[in-house]
């Protein structure tokens, strides 16, 4: 029997709108790029340094593609769970395998816009159940 945890949770600002597009099958997958930052004190400068980490997640779950379809526009604040997965692939005229990992919004995984919207902008959204933006308490 083996035994495993594979989780991934981030917090961060959408790079970029989210990207819907089809596979070969025909099936709906969404993409987003997701910056998280950090800051630490560099030991020999003591300056404070910034660090922006970029995180790709993909989702194929209908339901949660079609509310990052609506809502998943640059800047805004979302909370992402899911599982990491590497996939490989190979480039059409390539000899070479790539890799690419990512984090994957699987059934169980949740995504969820984190602060409110913007004065007219469309209704806040989650998916899995999630309570919208807008009941958070700040």
């Amino acid at each position: 029997m083996s035994f495993g945890l594979n989780q991934a949770q981030i917090i961060g600002r959408l790079g970029a709108d989210v990207s819907v597009t089809a596979t070969q099958g025909g099936r709906q997958v969404a993409t987003l790029s997701i910056a998280s930052d950090e800051s630490y004190v560099n030991r020999n400068t003591g300056e404070v340094v910034d660090r922006t980490e970029w995180h790709r997640v993909v989702t194929f779950q209908d339901g949660v593609v079609e509310m990052l379809r609506k809502h998943g526009v640059k800047g805004r604040l979302v909370y992402v769970q899911g599982k990491l997965q590497t996939r490989r692939w190979r480039k059409d005229g390539e000899t070479t395998d790539r890799y690419t990992t990512e984090v994957l919004i699987a059934p169980g995984g949740r995504v969820q816009f984190l602060e409110k919207r913007a004065p007219g902008a469309a209704a806040p959204a989650t998916a899995s159940g999630d309570v919208p933006a807008d009941d958070i308490p700040f």
